[in-house]
């Protein structure tokens, strides 16, 4: 097997290993990483006085940040996912069978979270996961079009 395959298949496993360890924290472990990314974002990108004057609410940019965490966790997911199956030779369909594969892996994710403490699986998840998923796909394929790559 070439170096490119195993690299290829070592990060699709390890992404996908990340996305299950983050999806197995219990609601507290979750919210309190997402939080602390928050609070850094409230506090590099917005002026102080912007959170004074406004009553800046914190809880509202953490579900936003718990959201972006999705989207770009499952472009990340499609990037891999299109350049796998290009490395495993399979071109026929790939764009679509990658597709398939991450909205598959976010359904799944979202049951596996219905017997995680405190978390329940969210149809919303699963179509933020796919939309990012779709985008990188998108990007990988275009990309590779662009400068002349099957």
């Amino acid at each position: 097997m070439s170096g490119k395959k195993i690299l290829s298949i070592s990060a699709f496993i390890i992404w996908i290993a990340v996305i299950f360890l983050l999806s197995a924290q219990p609601k507290e472990e979750s919210n309190a990483l997402s939080m602390k990314v928050a609070e850094a974002v409230s506090q590099t990108v917005l002026p102080n006085r912007v959170v004074e004057e406004k009553g800046f609410d914190l809880d509202r940019l953490n579900n936003t940040v718990r959201t972006h965490a999705h989207f770009l966790s499952y472009l990340v997911l499609g990037i891999l996912t299109l350049n796998l199956l290009g490395v495993m030779g399979i071109s026929k369909y790939r764009v679509l069978i990658s597709l398939l594969i991450c909205v598959v892996y976010a359904i799944t994710d979202e049951f596996h979270q219905i017997f995680v403490p405190g978390r329940g699986a969210q149809i919303s998840d699963i179509l933020v996961d796919s939309f990012g998923a779709l985008v990188g796909i998108g990007i990988m394929f275009l990309g590779r079009k662009a400068i002349g790559v099957k």
